[in-house]
């Protein structure tokens, strides 16, 4: 059987994907899944445990197409997400004044009892732009943009009685590498 060189190079030589193949492409998926619950009482943001993954870009021009979907609740009725690229914030609103700038963001009804059972889906997207062919590391921070005396909840309700009304949800990161 013949061995194809694509370029005329050997496999092992090839760093970059042929002209040939177009951009918009699907060129790799990565995803991170969390299943346990975390609980954090902070009103900064903190990392997701287990909503972190890396990518490798094949191309410096290829981009990332990042897609969260996580299951928050508190007592608290102003939640928030944030796309973190390395250490630095993306995927967020433009500052302005004192306003806390975030991804998306959750907001829980005030009732006394009703919320209490239910977690929050909140979902979101970002077309993201790294130029580099390094590994690069996408994680999902959350926190209380509003008030600090609560606990933020993740996979799970505020309530957490033993009974089959409460929930337990998943929550998911997934990067998908486009060419460019």
């Amino acid at each position: 059987m013949a061995i194809i060189k694509p370029n005329n190079n050997t496999i092992s030589a090839i760093t970059a994907l042929p002209a040939a193949i177009p951009t918009g492409k699907v060129l790799q998926v990565v995803s991170a899944t969390k299943t346990d619950t975390q609980v954090t009482s902070t009103a900064t943001f903190v990392d997701v445990s287990g909503l972190s993954l890396s990518i490798t870009p094949s191309s410096a021009s290829n981009k990332i197409f990042l897609v969260v979907n996580i299951n928050i609740d508190g007592l608290e009725r102003y939640m928030g997400v944030k796309f973190v690229r390395d250490s630095t914030d993306i995927g967020i609103g433009d500052a302005d004044g004192s306003r806390t700038r975030l991804t998306v963001s959750s907001m829980r009804n005030q009732s006394p009892t009703g919320d209490n059972y239910i977690m929050h889906n909140s979902s979101a997207s970002f077309l993201d732009t790294p130029n580099t062919t390094s590994a690069t590391t996408y994680k999902i921070q959350a926190g209380l943009h509003y008030g600090s005396a609560q606990n933020l909840y993740i996979n799970r309700p505020y309530t957490d009685d033993d009974a089959t009304y409460i929930t337990r949800g998943i929550s998911t990161l997934t990067a998908y590498e486009i060419a460019g």
